[in-house]
């Protein structure tokens, strides 16, 4: 062997006792050597890409899996961040500068005593209230800045429904002229201000046991009416009339009509009140489920129905007047804000339809579908405690 080879071969050696002198004992921990060197691991991550793009439908799964579990990481850290137990800072509202008869009824139900239950209470005190409101953080997941929502696109796709019997424009909606109204309510009073009642009042769930009517939608509104008044201090009256049953038989075709002539002498004597909510269930295919979770608890998705009075073959109903069309959508699209807000997978929008749904009773005016046919008891009723929070944000212009 010549000198210059043996120099060679000392050099090489010195050069490999140096490396396992710096990294000591790097190669004795893996299987493969080579996997060691930066350009063997390179190559290899270039293989397995390319491996993984050769078969798409393998490829769009697991984009779709780390999609999932990306979200719901997300979801579970903002629901841990509702429950923070302080908050330094209020959010403040942004500064923005089923069917219906066209006939009369002719037999007007008369109102009965034990139909309306109307529950007085002592405002709470604020230290309690406060305690309240400090349980809940805005966890908004969509962009809710000014310039944002006052694109109508955008507004439309994330905050309303068409139904195709109707239309709508972004001269209407606005959410910038929704915003800047004024729907808030003093609390100071002993005469009633909200008024829950049920067009349908026969409406059940999955798990509703037959004759109980607190397994009704009637028993929801009854957990709404004590939330509102014993927690909140308002002061509720909760009619319980059935106008969709004729001679004890199921009979919708005239539960608005029946249900508009029972109230509007109510209204009449009790001018104190200035909301109106018509509290339902929907109806969805049966292997639909709304529900979502919001502090620990399963809860039922919320629907907003607003009427527009106004179909695309006919145009505006003149036979259905509505004063209110724009304060009613004023006080469903403040609600939907706040939940937006506060508890973002809890609605599902507020769906636009043609007719008028009794909205016209009261600038304040609201139908609402609480969960649906597919969900259980408690479902409805748990949601009836974040809907109760934003219900109250809305009218102290939270």
């Amino acid at each position: 062997m010549s000198k210059v080879r043996q120099v060679l071969y000392l050099v090489l050696e010195c050069c490999i006792f140096v490396v396992l002198a710096i990294v000591p004992g790097v190669f004795a921990l893996q299987k493969n050597v080579f996997r060691q060197l930066p350009l063997y691991r390179f190559l290899e991550g270039q293989a397995v890409e390319d491996l993984q793009r050769q078969d798409q439908e393998t490829y769009e799964k697991l984009v779709e899996s780390n999609t999932r579990y990306l979200g719901k990481m997300v979801r579970e850290e903002n629901r841990d961040a509702r429950v923070t137990p302080e908050i330094t800072e209020k959010p403040q509202i942004m500064d923005f500068a089923k069917n219906e008869e066209r006939s009369e009824v002719t037999e007007t139900p008369k109102p009965e005593k034990d139909n309306v239950q109307t529950v007085r209470t002592e405002a709470p005190a604020e230290e309690e209230t406060a305690t309240a409101a400090a349980q809940v953080v805005p966890v908004p997941e969509i962009d809710l800045a000014p310039e944002t929502l006052a694109d109508y696109d955008y507004l439309m796709n994330h905050f309303f429904i068409v139904d195709s019997a109707t239309e709508t424009t972004a001269e209407q909606i606005n959410a910038a002229s929704f915003l800047a109204e004024d729907l808030t309510l003093q609390k100071e009073t002993e005469a009633p201000q909200i008024l829950i009642y049920h067009s349908h009042s026969q409406e059940t769930f999955c798990d509703s046991r037959e004759g109980k009517v607190e397994d009704t939608i009637v028993g929801v509104g009854d957990y709404l009416t004590k939330l509102l008044s014993e927690t909140y201090g308002y002061q509720v009256m909760h009619v319980t009339e059935k106008f969709d049953l004729a001679g004890g038989e199921l009979d919708r075709s005239k539960a608005y009509d029946y249900a508009r002539a029972w109230l509007e002498p109510v209204l009449k004597e009790n001018p104190s009140i200035q909301v109106v909510i018509d509290l339902h269930r929907d109806g969805v295919p049966d292997d639909r489920r709304l529900v979502t979770e919001i502090n620990g608890k399963e809860t039922a998705q919320l629907l907003f129905y607003n009427g527009l009075s106004h179909t695309i073959n006919s145009g505006d109903l003149s036979y259905l007047p509505n004063p209110y069309i724009q304060d009613n959508l004023a006080f469903s699209f403040q609600l939907e804000y706040q939940a937006a807000l506060y508890y973002p997978e809890l609605y599902r929008g507020i769906y636009l339809a043609g007719l008028r749904y009794n909205l016209h009773l009261r600038p304040r005016a609201l139908l609402l579908e609480a969960g649906a046919q597919t969900n259980t008891v408690q479902e409805v009723k748990n949601a009836m405690e974040p809907f109760a929070d934003i219900l109250d944000r809305v009218l102290q212009g939270k």
